[in-house]
């Protein structure tokens, strides 16, 4: 198969689809791996270990696209992008659909098939290729969070750890899961008052048993919402949906109860974020500031270690897209129900169920979608 990988075009975008050992590992079962001129090459890998690991090099986008089977990217398609693609060519990204119909238009009008990274699942109903992002998104948000608070840039001027006679500053986390527990832990490892909300008990009792009480559980209700976020000094929106919009937990009329200077970090804004008011910024201009709160809303914040990022998320990537390649895309969605969730358009048709209802859209069941394909 003829696999594509191509420049990321979006701001300050420096991940690529894959790393140079991951490009090996496609070419040793016998694939033809296209990159894009200077793909890799803000993060340290250059077009000469692309070359040295069985790539061809290619000019532009236009010959990645237009001459591969197979694109893997990182971020989603920019329209310019979307029109590049072609009926039957598969796409391989995080997608984020549901915010965006602009988007899931463009890739039904070009009949190709996109699988998003964020809603392939795993045996225990786990999201594997959205994991590792998530992982580096949690512990980024309490650096970016505890730089906002600094006095300079718009927010209270507290330390995450306090120090001796001064108290910590407060983080409320917004759920608990990869996210919100990465985002915890780095809190509480800056020395931080931590409290993480979920509306599982089960998650919030293996969280409470894991750090033995140090970071403070808490039912995740509206009235629990509004009472922890009044104290808190940094507040992390870590809560998702698979494949659908975020719920918004934090309405505007919220923020009035905060306290002037306070920092929100929505790591779900990629979802359309979970708080009212959120809309995505970039690593260029990360912060805004409403009512007096700071938002930090960067809707590819991992984009911000590039190189950890690229080399974590093609780990988690690689072996999927051995199966794509090796099987064909018919064959592999066919047979790998869990490759199969991570199907959102497929030939003009939304095929995952949230999708569809978050976009209005009719959704067309994948194994049906696959079979009309034939």
């Amino acid at each position: 198969m003829r696999i594509g990988v191509p420049k990321e075009v979006k701001n300050h975008e420096y991940r690529v689809g894959l790393t140079p050992s991951g490009v090996r590992e496609l070419v040793a079962h016998g694939h033809k791996v296209l990159v894009q001129a200077h793909a890799g090459l803000a993060i340290g890998f250059s077009d000469e270990q692309y070359l040295g690991a069985g790539a061809a090099i290619v000019s532009d986008a236009e010959a990645v696209f237009g001459q591969s089977d197979l694109v893997i990217k990182v971020k989603e398609p920019q329209p310019v992008e979307c029109r590049m693609l072609r009926p039957g060519q598969v796409l391989f990204a995080y997608l984020h659909l549901a915010p965006d119909p602009n988007q899931a238009t463009l890739l039904m009008e070009s009949k190709a098939v996109a699988i998003a990274y964020e809603t392939v699942t795993d045996e225990r109903g786990g999201l594997p290729l959205l994991a590792p992002m998530s992982e580096v998104a949690g512990r980024m948000a309490i650096q970016a969070g505890a730089h906002a608070l600094e006095k300079a840039q718009g927010g209270r001027g507290v330390l995450l750890s306090g120090v001796p006679g001064v108290l910590p500053a407060r983080v409320v986390v917004l759920g608990g899961g990869v996210v919100g527990l990465n985002a915890a832990r780095t809190a509480m490892g800056l020395g931080a008052d931590v409290i993480i909300l979920d509306k599982s008990l089960p998650r919030l009792k293996d969280i409470d048993n894991l750090f033995g009480g140090r970071i403070k559980t808490l039912f995740s209700s509206q009235s629990h919402i509004e009472d922890a976020i009044r104290d808190a000094d940094l507040v992390v929106g870590a809560v998702l949906v698979p494949g659908a919009a975020a719920p918004r937990l934090v309405s505007r009329s919220m923020l009035k109860t905060m306290k002037a200077g306070a920092v929100l970090v929505d790591v779900a804004i990629d979802q359309g974020g979970c708080f009212e008011t959120s809309r995505p910024t970039t690593h260029q201009e990360p912060t805004y500031i409403v009512d007096g709160i700071v938002h930090y809303c960067v809707a590819n914040m991992p984009g911000g270690v590039a190189r950890t990022a690229t080399q974590a998320l093609t780990h988690a990537t690689l072996p999927y897209a051995l199966l794509l390649a090796d099987q064909g895309w018919r064959a592999a969605l066919t047979s790998n129900m869990y490759l199969r969730n991570g199907l959102n358009v497929c030939l003009g048709k939304i095929t995952h169920p949230a999708v569809a209802d978050a976009l209005g859209q009719p959704y067309v069941e994948p194994l049906v979608a696959l079979a009309q394909a034939e």
